[in-house]
């Protein structure tokens, strides 16, 4: 339990002041189709976007301080900070019901060229800036620039695991058709090959420390796509347009979402249909003890 061992200590922690809320509001405006995961860091609003734009092929870290995302609060250390309550809402009936996961963003390779066949090797500038044992961080592969979006595009990644162990291979994921820039390049449902928002590890991987190089491995593309190292944090459900969805995980005591100093928090969704011309409100509200 992070940083409570019951729950009257949190209820303390409470009245004592040490909450905060906070508000969000995203306005997503790219075209996109039901079934693909969509990248919201890269829409307007409330924080403000940001396009994973940085030196090719080189590691590079995000943080609050740094980049923004959800705000959060301050620092907490020695004290641990745990997520209580997530809201949002929306008006675009065409948008619901979606899927929506909150994560801690932890760094970035840009700038990858889907026109490459040979290995494209990845410069580690930096290592894990949280999550440092890599336990439970996954890749996402992210479109920052459009390509043809022809069939046939896969591609591996070779990494170092959560145990520091080099050299392995992840699964051989395809490409879905969408190019709208901040689709999860591997998330179309219909498309074989496509696995979710999150790169297949190797058999028995539960995380990733680094990434190592990128080969694509069948047709090539013109586009360009980032992968990113995430942790995930929570997930959340919008259900039907003017309802607001309030997820309180007091009711996961157990295992309260534990949110990092100086995390960079922000979220995906996997709606109904577009994204174009939706806006998304909400709260996020976090502890510490």
């Amino acid at each position: 339990m992070a940083g409570f061992r019951n729950v009257a200590q949190l209820h303390e922690a409470y009245n004592s002041g040490a909450s905060r809320v906070y508000s969000w509001r995203k306005s997503m405006i790219q075209t996109t189709g039901a079934g693909f995961w969509f990248d919201m860091s890269m829409s307007p609003g409330n924080p403000s976007p940001q396009y994973y734009a940085s030196s090719p092929l080189i590691s590079k870290s995000l943080s609050q301080s740094g980049e923004g995302g959800l705000f959060h609060g301050a620092n907490v250390a020695p004290f641990k900070k745990v997520l209580r309550v997530m809201q949002a809402q929306t008006t675009a009936s065409s948008f619901v019901p979606s899927s929506m996961k909150l994560l801690d963003y932890l760094l970035f390779y840009p700038f990858i060229d889907m026109s490459e066949s040979s290995a494209q090797t990845l410069t580690n500038s930096i290592s894990l800036p949280r999550y440092s044992d890599g336990k439970g961080v996954q890749i996402m592969p992210i479109i920052v620039a459009a390509g043809s979006g022809g069939g046939g595009i896969t591609f591996i990644c070779e990494y170092t695991n959560q145990d520091g162990v080099s050299g392995r291979v992840t699964k051989s994921v395809t490409l879905g058709s969408q190019t709208a820039v901040g689709t999860i390049a591997t998330s179309a449902l219909a498309t074989a090959g496509c696995n979710g928002p999150f790169i297949p590890l190797q058999d028995n991987d539960t995380g990733v420390r680094s990434i190592q190089s990128v080969t694509f491995t069948g047709a090539l593309d013109t586009g360009l796509i980032t992968l990113v190292l995430v942790k995930p944090i929570a997930q959340f459900s919008l259900a039907s347009a003017l309802a607001p969805v309030e997820n309180d995980y007091l009711i996961y005591f157990s295992q309260l979402p534990e949110i990092a100093d100086d995390a960079y928090l922000n979220l995906i969704v996997n709606p109904s249909g577009s994204v174009a011309g939706v806006t998304i409100i909400g709260l996020i509200e976090t502890m510490w003890g």
